[in-house]
């Protein structure tokens, strides 16, 4: 199995790429409000500034600031997907995916990429 090494910047502005499993489906644009609502729970439990969010069909991309003090990018992303596909019938479900409870909506990975200065920051909202 791989070994994802993501760094760990108190602060820090990052962005991110998030894609469905089903590339090609309309299950993000179709399902908007439970995203929403899975986002809105989890700043509510997890607090973090939003610079840029964009949803498309099948993927999303966004710009987040953490709180300082806080690098934990990762749960907070993890917790969004969890509970949009908990507000979702299971799809694409795979002895793999049911032995890891998934259901086969979103890609086990995220693409994130943390910004260093301002012209890159203003890059990724652009």
């Amino acid at each position: 199995m791989s070994q994802y090494t993501r760094p760990h910047i108190a602060g820090a502005a990052v962005f991110f790429t998030v894609a469905v499993a089903a590339r090609g489906t309309d299950v993000l644009t179709t399902h908007i409000e439970a995203l929403r609502a899975a986002v809105r729970d989890t700043r509510a439990e997890r607090p973090f500034g939003v610079a840029a969010w964009v949803v498309l069909p099948d993927h999303m991309h966004c710009v987040w600031q953490l709180p300082m003090g806080d690098s934990d990018y990762s749960v907070r992303m993890g917790a969004i997907k969890a509970r949009f596909s908990m507000a979702l019938e299971a799809r694409n479900q795979r002895a793999s995916r049911i032995l890891r409870r998934e259901k086969g909506i979103w890609q086990r990975r995220f693409y994130e990429h943390h910004i260093r200065d301002e012209n890159a920051f203003r890059a990724c909202v652009r």
